[in-house]
């Protein structure tokens, strides 16, 4: 049997890459280096842990959550289908705009509103909670976009956000899917097991 193509969907973590304004953005302290004569390189790194390509923890977004360190990896990991939407910058995601039946339990659009991960733009697009709940029904237990949040970048009250967690729903975001065809995948995107985290960045990637 031959090996599966693995496609990253991750941006390239680096000082240039764009976080939520306000946030921590990525930077990295380099105690010993190498062409500086020591035997090894070491460094450490500070960041928002919602950086690139991440998973958001239920505490992010609800009182009491769990942080992403008690998550089912179940959710990260399996079937997952990519969609192209085509909507207007800006605008959020409804059952209406998805142009093919869902047929994963893991669901990432594609929506291109988002291009250069190293410029943060606002009019990206995002879900609706009508898409979340239809995706619910669905029997998708994952969901996310090439988008730096499933809410609009203006929103207060995370109405996508909440229902997800009433729905006891994973989210993915910050993916890259320009190079990717829509279809079925295998996704593997684990969070990183950092106590009480609200988030955790991934190497998002599909098995093809």
């Amino acid at each position: 049997m031959s090996n599966p193509t693995i496609i990253d969907i991750s941006p390239v973590v680096s000082t240039s890459l764009a976080v939520w304004p306000g946030d921590t953005p990525f930077s990295q302290k380099f105690a010993m280096r190498i062409d500086e004569g020591a035997h090894l390189e070491l460094s450490a790194i500070q960041s928002t842990v919602h950086l690139g390509a991440h998973c958001d923890a239920p505490s992010h977004y609800i009182a009491g959550g769990q942080g992403i360190d008690q998550r089912d990896l179940s959710y990260y990991y399996g079937k997952c289908q990519i969609i192209s939407v085509s909507i207007p910058r800006g605008k959020r995601i409804y059952p209406k705009d998805i142009p093919v039946k869902l047929e994963a339990p893991r669901v990432l659009f594609k929506t291109l509103s988002y291009p250069d991960p190293n410029h943060f733009n606002t009019d990206f697009n995002s879900l609706s909670p009508e898409v979340v709940q239809y995706a619910h029904e669905q029997n998708v237990v994952l969901i996310g976009l090439d988008t730096p949040s499933v809410d609009p970048f203006s929103s207060k009250k995370l109405e996508s956000h909440k229902m997800i967690a009433d729905y006891d729903m994973a989210i993915l975001e910050g993916v890259v899917l320009a190079h990717v065809p829509d279809g079925i995948y295998t996704l593997i995107a684990f969070p990183l097991r950092i106590a009480g985290a609200d988030a955790s960045p991934v190497r998002a990637v599909l098995l093809q």
